[in-house]
């Protein structure tokens, strides 16, 4: 048959087989070789890129991460390596700005190419990219920013949320007059209850309703499932992605964290459509968004309602932190109230608590408030830039993709590079720091710089306006109206004092529950109080 090879034909056919077979052992040992030297490369710190610790095949500094404190790791790593330090994470590449210098040369002066944000397959897990704190610059991104920003700028902000502000943090003295054991949820109610006003245009009358506690639900294992030396580095080592659930309990964590904010936010916005369904129409950011039809037709509903969420979970759970650790502070340091509390004496007496508009007659008050965002910042490693494009910078190489950190935490815990006794809370390094952190933020005197808490660049965090205007009220309030003391052990007489290293750790850090007395400065602050809070519930019953 003609479609049966002829004996000749066959015969001509094998006898070539030897011949051809002869180049596949050296193929195959050229294919392992490359394969071999590309695997041993992996994780080696190509030429021209910042100095770091030593490598080892494969991992690169992976198994020098600690799985948490790597705020802690940089500051040692920055002040061995330099202003600039490079890690290896398999074949990733990790770009930490130890120096101010090259934070104002590379994250603000080029902000073009360094303003995307890194591949992130864990915080895509959390969020299901419906964060546009972890969004890529994207329309959609530029718009929530855009968004953000108008609605937390100073002009808006003083226009509509100084009295919500200065309502509820008079809403936490009388609190903490009748409950001062429960001042860490007293705090985390008020600055929880700010925002939602603003947002959703309702408050949180108490801890336990739904507008005073809703943020920390959705935060639940948020700050833990996005620790960068919490999780395998699955970008760098995509196979990581479909490990069983059993073997991959980070992924679980992750899903969890999403739940908590996708029920909390759509929880949220039953409420709203509620409200709203009345006629009941406010002054807050979500009627804005909701009765703008091109932001309805740009985001579909749970864009929507993880976007208004982002905005509370910015301004609440941050400023409670950040606040607590003023307290903490305060406490282990008792001098600094006293300079406070003098000036406060001199602009207020005892007839009025301190507003807004006494900012520039108490500048200890921004000292204090400078100091404690200095001393711990909330976000430690900040939020991860990845350059768009290889750039150089005074010869060393800073490769495309690569994820660019700015450590606040190492950059003002350093003494090598910035402060002077960097572990001692003095609120007097920043006498000569009278205006507030934007002012400084945005000034080419990188050098005057105050700190680094709010990041750097066209990331600067939107909320910092929202954030220092809370934060300044409650300090200069608190001080106005009590002494705030380490409780005494009835045992042994002796002051039980905090740990200033007691802290919860993830991507967020905020100082573990502490004792502490706030002891009324006299019984004229309690009255003022008592009669200033009855005014103040008078007027937040608008947002209720």
């Amino acid at each position: 048959m003609a479609s049966i090879l002829s004996s000749l034909e066959f015969s001509a056919l094998t006898d070539k087989i030897p011949h051809e077979l002869g180049y596949l052992p050296t193929l195959a040992l050229a294919i392992f070789i490359y394969a071999s030297f590309k695997l041993l490369s992996m994780g080696r710190r190509e030429k021209g890129l910042p100095p770091g610790p030593p490598t080892l095949p494969i991992l690169g500094n992976l198994h020098q991460i600690p799985i948490t404190g790597l705020n802690v790791k940089f500051l040692e790593w920055g002040e061995k390596y330099g202003g600039i330090f490079s890690l290896k994470i398999g074949s990733g590449t990790m770009i930490v700005l130890f120096d101010r210098k090259a934070v104002h040369d590379l994250v603000d002066k080029k902000g073009t190419i360094y303003s995307e944000r890194p591949n992130n397959y864990v915080a895509e897990l959390v969020t299901h990219g419906d964060s546009f704190a972890f969004m890529n610059n994207s329309p959609l991104y530029r718009e929530q920013r855009k968004i953000a920003s108008h609605n937390l700028s100073p002009r808006i902000l003083d226009e509509n949320v100084n009295a919500i502000q200065d309502a509820e943090i008079t809403v936490l003295m009388r609190d903490l007059v009748q409950s001062p054991l429960d001042f860490y949820q007293h705090i985390m109610r008020t600055t929880s209850s700010i925002s939602c006003c603003m947002v959703f245009g309702q408050r949180g009358a108490t801890y336990k309703s739904f507008f005073g506690h809703c943020v920390y639900d959705a935060m639940d294992s948020y700050s833990e499932s996005l620790e960068p030396g919490a999780n395998p580095p699955v970008d760098e080592f995509g196979f990581l992605k479909y490990l069983p659930g059993f073997m991959s309990p980070w992924k679980k964590r992750a899903h969890k964290s999403y739940v908590a904010m996708d029920n909390t936010w759509s929880k949220a916005r039953e409420y709203l459509d509620q409200r709203r369904a009345k006629g009941d129409r406010r002054i807050c950011i979500a009627d804005k968004v909701l009765d703008d039809k091109k932001q309805t037709d740009i985001m579909s509903d749970n864009q929507i309602n993880h976007f208004l969420g982002v905005l509370v979970e910015g301004g609440a759970d941050t400023t409670a932190s950040a606040i607590s650790t003023m307290i903490l502070c305060l406490v282990l340091n008792p001098e600094h109230q006293i300079i406070a509390q003098k000036e406060l004496d001199a602009v207020c007496g005892t007839a009025r608590m301190p507003v807004w508009d006494d900012f520039n007659d108490l500048p200890y008050i921004n000292c204090i408030v400078k100091e404690g965002l200095r001393w711990h910042p909330v976000l430690p490693l900040g939020v991860p830039h990845r350059v768009a494009q290889d750039d150089w910078y005074n010869g060393m190489l800073i490769p495309k993709d690569a994820t660019v950190v700015i450590p606040s935490f190492a950059i003002q815990r350093s003494e090598l590079y910035n402060y002077k006794d960097p572990e001692e809370f003095n609120p007097k390094r920043f006498l000569n720091h009278p205006r507030l952190a934007s002012d400084y933020a945005g000034s080419p005197d990188f050098d005057n710089r105050d700190h680094y808490a709010y990041g750097a660049g066209r990331r600067i965090c939107p909320g910092m306006h929202l954030a220092e205007r809370t934060q300044w009220r409650a300090i200069s309030k608190l001080l106005w109206a009590f002494n705030i003391e380490a409780p005494i052990d009835p045992a042994t007489g002796q002051k039980i004092m905090p740990d200033p290293n007691a802290y919860k750790e993830g991507i967020s850090h905020g100082p573990l529950p502490f004792k502490v007395v706030f002891k009324p400065r006299s019984q004229a602050h309690v009255d003022v109080i008592m009669k200033e809070c009855d005014k103040s519930l008078s007027m937040l019953q608008q947002w209720e």
